[in-house]
């Protein structure tokens, strides 16, 4: 399906971009310029070898408005929002408080650390001009625009020359959320993240992918096509847990056929609907759409990842003491247990 862009340099100097199936028309309105003064540079752990990223500016980024002054509605006035429209379906800006800048800054001097230059990318893309929107009630239409959107958006990262692009979602004021209205975020990185890296070293060893596929217990699979299938893992590190993939090995979702593309937003659609209505209420969860670091596309088997943060009616998930200090979960559902429970869901 033709993927329609229409591109918008903000006042500040951000870029700004609107997708859709459809011919993008419109004028953008007015625009109130606020500078964040955001910097951002990284530190090498030395025991756990990997980058830490430190971005004080984020302190000061926009904390649970009302939905009367949402920075990512649609345009009302000129001092306030994100999208100076007043209607799109899917809006991609870059992060007005980053983690990881394009700028060069000044890095701290001192003997005691290895720190570098946070140079990287972090983008902001707004699933809809519904504020009362989420995944589990937009339509298998702008699902499937979502993912096309994901798909355009690693690839342009790519092309920037960064090595690892991670499309997220964190949902849920039980795990940080500051900021209501549906959206998501994409981070491309200039290294590859340790977690990262050590997923697509395991898939360049051998097809885990379409192992697991084939040997997949079929109590444990919530949504079955042809081209694309949501199971809960068997090692499942978190309770509801549930990943959606394609069946042929593509490396993100870039080079998902239109077929594919429709199956994994149905899939995204079950999956979401299950888990809202596991308890009857929406869930927390962290979504990551995995994709191929750089150098790992020939072997990469993508997929979209759900962690929910509820483990019960009223009782969270927390990542304690073990988990936190030695990478060791402790899941107090049986995968077979949480894909029954899904699977009953009426949705």
């Amino acid at each position: 399906m033709t993927l329609h862009v229409y591109r918008h340099m903000k006042a500040d100097g951000r870029e700004l971009l609107l997708y859709g199936h459809a011919p993008i028309d419109g004028e953008a309105g007015g625009e109130h310029v606020d500078a964040t003064g955001a910097s951002s540079h990284m530190r090498w752990h030395p025991l756990r070898q990997e980058w830490v990223v430190y971005a004080a500016a984020r302190q000061s980024r926009t904390f649970l408005p009302k939905a009367q002054d949402c920075p990512l509605c649609p345009m009302r006035d000129e001092a306030s929002g994100e999208v100076p429209f007043t209607a799109f379906e899917i809006a991609v800006f870059e992060n007005k408080f980053p983690a990881l800048a394009e700028t060069v800054v000044d890095l701290p001097q001192s003997p005691g650390f290895e720190a570098t230059t946070a140079q990287g990318r972090c983008e902001v893309i707004v699933y809809s001009a519904d504020h009362h929107a989420s995944l589990a009630t937009l339509p298998v239409e702008r699902l499937a625009l979502l993912i096309e959107v994901w798909g355009a958006r690693v690839r342009a990262m790519r092309e920037r020359g960064y090595l690892c692009i991670l499309p997220f979602e964190n949902r849920g004021e039980e795990i940080g959320v500051t900021l209501h209205h549906p959206h998501g975020q994409l981070y491309a990185f200039p290294f590859v993240p340790a977690q990262l890296l050590r997923t697509a070293e395991a898939q360049a060893n051998g097809p885990v992918m379409v192992s697991l596929i084939e040997a997949m217990d079929p109590a444990l699979i919530l949504y079955d096509e042809s081209e694309a299938i949501s199971f809960v893992p068997p090692f499942a590190m978190f309770p509801y847990e549930i990943w959606l993939t394609p069946r042929r090995r593509v490396p993100s979702p870039e080079f998902l056929s239109d077929e594919e593309c429709n199956a994994m937003a149905r899939g995204l659609s079950d999956a979401m609907s299950r888990l809202d209505g596991l308890f009857s209420k929406p869930i927390p969860y962290i979504l990551t759409v995995q994709t191929a670091p750089s150098g790992f596309e020939e072997t990469f088997h993508m997929a979209i990842e759900i962690r929910p943060f509820r483990r019960d009616e009223g009782k969270l998930k927390y990542l304690a003491g073990v988990e936190q200090g030695a990478g060791v979960f402790l899941v107090d559902v049986l995968p077979e247990e949480a894909a029954e429970r899904l699977r009953s869901v009426s949705i």
